[in-house]
């Protein structure tokens, strides 16, 4: 597979028409990730009540394998419980990683990303987003505890 084929058609449709997700005034915890390799980054906030996710939003800039992770997550974060969200980003890193099967359900658009198993240098921009939504996630739990 050569490089170019990452970039499928429903990669390029997904990227070009992302779902508006502006950043949020009023946020439990946000979160910025950047990618060393091609300079991708994405900082997200995120609101959380009782276990479900119930605000999101981010700015982006990234390549269009971080935009299309980022639109499909914009698109389906909201009304996820934490937990649920979690799962899905330990699915993509096995998706990517170890050849594991892609995230079902309302994320299986995410199968699209598939192919970028075989280039690791785009998995960092493939997993910015659900870094940093962990992060945040990270940040809220550890307020509610201390």
């Amino acid at each position: 597979m050569e490089l170019s084929d990452l970039y499928s058609e429903k990669i390029l449709q997904i990227a070009g028409n992302p779902p508006k997700a502006p950043r949020l005034a009023q946020a439990d915890a946000s979160a910025r990730k950047v990618s060393r390799v091609c300079g991708s980054s994405i900082e997200v906030d995120v609101v959380v009540s009782d276990g479900i996710i119930t605000g999101y939003g981010h700015d982006v800039s990234a390549c269009a394998l971080g935009q299309t992770s980022a639109a499909i997550v914009a698109r389906q974060i909201v009304g996820t419980p934490v937990s649920e969200f979690r799962a899905v980003r330990e699915e993509m890193a096995r998706m990517l990683k170890e050849d594991g099967a892609p995230p079902a359900g309302r994320w299986e658009d995410l199968r699209f990303l598939e192919p970028v198993r075989e280039y690791k240098p785009r998995h960092t921009s493939t997993m910015l987003v659900f870094d940093a939504v962990v992060e945040a996630l990270d940040k809220i739990e550890a307020k509610r505890i201390a």
